[in-house]
């Protein structure tokens, strides 16, 4: 990997003792995180030098915004509404947009299947691309309150919004089709998509921040990126198009070389983040839908109206019920397809991954483990959290019953929400020592209902105490205990909440005061390494990742793509659920 995007030239990174005290790691490696490293020396430890500098830049918006966000969500908040927005944040999911897509291909809107796939490949890919770049992390809880459906959602940066990435291309790029000249849809029904559209997109964007997972700015340039992807694809998708279709073998090469490339050159983020993950499924996908329109285009067996590799379809000849058992069936189809390939190349590829790394060919990323590292794979590793395997079919039809089980969580998730809470802190010890007014001791005795720092992961909350009917299903950190308010300006009383790095020291001549802000300052060093490795400890480990995942992705991915828009036609066909044999 390149030494100026994903290693740090800057400074080496720290190995630490394996000493009693060392903090336990958060990522996978051997590596121990120094209780003695400041937790602001984090990210310029691990990020180069521009990389870190961009960083420092952007941190103050992510918390100036945070105690608006906590103030909006404390006047909205209801279980309605923790219900409502908790559910629709699913329809911009990965999983959500994996399964759905092949019906538009099985049902003939190979043309709106294909520009989804493009808009929304690229959203996922470029959003995840930033975010790792740049190591961002969401609005600190507390003071806010994340709500997910999700127990992998919030262990992500935060800039820029994937959700609002997606809902923003997918409503721009279908204006754009419902008030493009070839549309030939109704007056009316086009104001109720349009409706329908807005609500779709204004329930992603606000969810996001009712939900305490994004800020103002995720938002805003997460919408941006979308809007800017869309009208990419607007301005340049014919001419695409008939390079794919033109009939040389090149094209399809071409873009599994882009798409491979691109993932090569994603960036290392600081800490073990999913986003890596995400874009590696969405970019196998692309690599299939290609090859499959390309190949499927020039077989014969495809219509060429209104696009080439369009799926012989019509429903007045097939019929709403042989519509729905070919969907069923395709679904399945992709469902058995992960299942069995992904066990294989896990159990197949580490021998030949072996060989590579002998060789000297190898290409690591880190908080990946290399194949000379482990001898297998355990069964039924969770290797993404994309498309659900059969195992998680029960679990999934199960939470589609009880739609109102959501987490609420307070307190860090993810060791970039840790190190955020502990350079905040460590801002405000650093504010309240350079200040000239003696300052007032933090102590429980000043506000009862407020935890102490650290304090506020120590125990579940109760369903009166938070208010929101149903308890929390989220693993990790749960709910806690109801936030008392200080007696401040609201601002002012959620921006406490978000730093409790006071020093206590006693006024008094020069030298007294000198000599008391040295004996304090090492016992807040003290009891701030106790609280980062309590913190630590309390995070969920993340998963062993494995260096051959990468390249299982992208071989079972592509060939979910080329299912969707070739191979389900082509079974289809053979079982006699194709166009011809319901005709006859």
């Amino acid at each position: 990997m390149s030494s100026t995007l994903n290693g740090s030239p800057w400074q080496e990174d720290k190995k630490s003792t394996n000493g009693p005290n060392a903090i336990p790691s958060i990522h996978l490696s051997a590596e121990r995180l120094d209780a003695g490293l400041r937790s602001l020396d984090h990210y310029k430890n691990k990020l180069p030098r521009w990389r870190y500098n961009l960083r420092q830049r952007i941190i103050p918006l992510v918390r100036w915004e945070t105690p608006y966000l906590a103030w909006m969500q404390e006047k909205l908040r209801s279980p309605a509404l923790d219900s409502y927005f908790a559910i629709t944040a699913n329809l911009g999911t990965h999983t959500f947009f994996m399964v759905g897509l092949p019906v538009l291909f099985w049902c003939g809107y190979t043309n709106l299947g294909r520009s989804m796939v493009h808009i929304l490949a690229a959203g996922v890919f470029f959003s995840g691309f930033i975010k790792d770049l740049l190591c961002l992390p969401r609005p600190l809880s507390p003071p806010l309150q994340r709500i997910t459906m999700s127990g992998s959602a919030a262990l992500e940066y935060g800039f820029p919004s994937t959700h609002s990435t997606n809902a923003i291309s997918v409503v721009v790029y279908a204006l754009f089709s419902l008030h493009s000249p070839e549309s030939c849809i109704h007056p009316t029904l086009r104001a109720v998509l349009e409706v329908l559209l807005y609500w779709y997109a204004a329930s992603l964007i606000l969810g996001r921040l009712y939900c305490g997972m994004h800020g103002f700015a995720d938002v805003f340039y997460g919408g941006g990126l979308g809007a800017l992807l869309s009208a990419v694809h607007v301005a340049y998708g014919d001419v695409f198009d008939s390079y794919m279709y033109s009939g040389s073998w090149t094209p399809p090469l071409v873009v599994a070389a882009i798409v491979i490339i691109l993932v090569r050159i994603h960036p290392e983020p600081a800490d073990d983040c999913p986003c890596f993950d995400d874009g590696v499924a969405f970019a196998g996908v692309v690599i299939g839908i290609e090859y499959g329109a390309w190949h499927f285009a020039a077989s014969g067996l495809a219509w060429d109206y209104p696009v080439p590799a369009t799926t012989p379809y019509r429903l007045e000849d097939i019929g709403l019920l042989m519509t729905v058992v070919r969907v069923l069936f395709g679904v399945l189809t992709i469902f058995i397809w992960r299942g069995v390939m992904k066990p294989t190349l896990l159990r197949c590829l580490p021998p030949i991954f072996r060989v590579v790394e002998k060789l000297g060919l190898s290409l690591p990323r880190k908080f990946f483990m290399q194949a000379s590292e482990y001898k297998r794979i355990p069964a039924h590793h969770k290797v993404d959290n994309v498309i659900p395997s059969v195992l998680d079919l029960p679990s999934l039809l199960t939470s589609m019953r009880h739609p109102r089980r959501r987490g609420v969580s307070v307190g860090p998730q993810s060791a970039a929400d840790a190190y955020e809470t502990l350079a905040y802190r460590e801002k405000k010890r650093r504010e309240s020592v350079s200040s000239v007014e003696p300052t007032v001791p933090y102590s429980q005795t000043d506000n009862p209902g407020q935890d102490k720092p650290g304090e506020y992961f120590s125990r579940p909350v109760t369903d009166q105490e938070v208010g929101l009917g149903p308890p929390s299903t989220m693993t990790g950190f749960q709910a806690t205990e109801e936030l008392s308010i200080p007696a401040l300006p609201k601002v002012d009383s959620y921006e406490r909440l978000m730093g409790t790095g006071t020093v206590l020291f006693t006024p008094g001549t020069e030298e007294i005061e000198t000599v008391s802000r040295v004996t304090q300052e090492g016992e807040h060093r003290k009891d701030e390494e106790r609280e980062e490795r309590e913190m630590f400890s309390k995070l969920e480990k993340p998963r062993v990742r494995y260096d051959v995942e990468v390249v299982t992705k992208l071989i079972v991915y592509a060939g979910i793509g080329w299912i969707a828009i070739e191979g389900g036609p082509l079974l289809f066909q053979l079982c006699g659920l194709g166009m011809d044999q319901q005709k006859r």
